[in-house]
């Protein structure tokens, strides 16, 4: 997979590239790299925002800047990347991040993630540069980059050869496996720790009945 990330803090990514999943996806092949919005704008002093038409508070990233940087980084027109490219825009009024959609976006070839600051974005990079808008929860945030990583964690672990055992995106919260609800109680030694115990069925060693427990823990845990 190939993703890049438009931002005007690229060193944000640096500690995130040195997470071990991420450093896995990175070593198989994938591609996670971060433009700066600043590198080519067509404004004086690196400028990048403006105050909103119709007054109101807080700065506004400017169509023309996020043109400029897609332009430089494709060579094409920003609207005819989307032919190419699944472009995200990262803003709180998108659709909401869940397990299908992360599934989703996994098997695209090519991720371009637009984060926003201050204010947001001129809506003209989102209807025209961005394929869709995409939120990670009905919150507000300074500005896209701590969304784009939650973005970025959530497919590259998805990834052949990103996480040590592979069982491990089979089987957890919300994904097919456990018919889309939460992932039941794990528990580690010791079996008993003031009083607490773990509960006896995982003991056992009979398969069946803890695969039984389990599902019917992660029912129980949906209806919560």
């Amino acid at each position: 997979m190939d993703i890049d990330v438009f931002t005007l803090f690229p060193g944000w990514f640096d500690w995130f590239r040195e997470q071990r999943h991420v450093a896995n996806a990175l070593a198989n092949g994938h591609r996670l790299e971060c433009v700066d919005y600043r590198a080519t704008t067509p404004l004086s002093g690196g400028q990048v925002d403006d105050t909103p038409f119709g007054g109101g508070a807080g700065m506004v990233l400017r169509v023309d800047v996020v043109e400029a940087a897609l332009r430089a980084r494709y060579d094409r027109d920003p609207v005819d990347v989307r032919q190419e490219r699944r472009v995200v825009a990262l803003t709180p009024g998108g659709r909401l991040l869940d397990e299908p959609l992360v599934r989703e976006l996994a098997a695209e070839p090519a991720l371009t993630l637009l984060c926003g600051r201050y204010e947001g974005f001129d809506e003209r990079i989102v209807e025209h540069f961005a394929t869709e808008a995409i939120s990670i929860g009905r919150y507000v945030l300074a500005g896209g980059e701590l969304a784009a990583m939650v973005l970025c964690d959530t497919v590259l672990r998805k990834l052949p050869g990103a996480l040590g055992d592979e069982r491990s995106v089979v089987e957890e919260s919300f994904s097919e496996a456990l018919e889309g609800g939460p992932e039941y109680p794990h528990y580690t030694r010791p079996a008993s720790y003031r009083g607490w115990d773990v509960p006896e069925v995982l003991l056992s060693g009979h398969h069946a009945r803890i695969d039984a427990w389990r599902r019917e823990e992660s029912r129980r845990r949906g209806e919560t």
